[in-house]
């Protein structure tokens, strides 16, 4: 489609070096290599978010957060652990310690595209993810994907 980004897919295994470095996925440096912003994500991932999809949904979210206490907090807890990063030479990112230990990462990570956004996990974590969400995969299509056709 004309004037969408790409979207960020696949599964990639990075690693996190002693200084907390993590090269991106080659894949994914045209849409996160002028700069991204990580953010505490669901399930214990950091969420990796081109600039302008993380003023979307921090946009979406403080239109809703002055009347909804639930709003307000998610909100205080996205954007407090938010670190706006820019890609060195060679691609890499610093993952702050406060994320590294939010996701509990420690140098064996994936790094997954989600569409609009790629999400860094711990291995270990993510494989279990994967193993125990996989076996309701075809399960669930119905619920989340009444419209699509396939």
């Amino acid at each position: 489609m004309a004037g969408l980004p790409p979207l960020l897919l696949g599964t990639y295994t990075p690693k996190i070096d002693a200084k907390g470095r993590m090269a991106l996925p080659a894949k994914f440096r045209s849409q996160l290599g002028q700069g991204l912003v990580m953010a505490r994500g669901q399930e214990r991932c950091v969420y990796l978010l081109p600039f302008d999809e993380f003023r979307r949904i921090a946009s979406q979210i403080q239109r809703v957060s002055v009347g909804n206490k639930a709003a307000r907090e998610y909100l205080r807890v996205f954007l407090s652990g938010a670190v706006d990063q820019q890609p060195d030479k060679q691609g890499r990112v610093l993952v702050p310690q406060m994320l590294r230990d939010y996701a509990n990462l420690g140098s064996d990570v994936v790094v997954i595209g989600v569409g609009t956004r790629a999400e860094l996990w711990n291995k270990d974590t993510w494989e279990s993810y994967l193993a125990e969400k996989e076996e309701g995969y075809s399960d669930i299509a119905d619920d989340v994907l009444p419209e699509v056709e396939f």
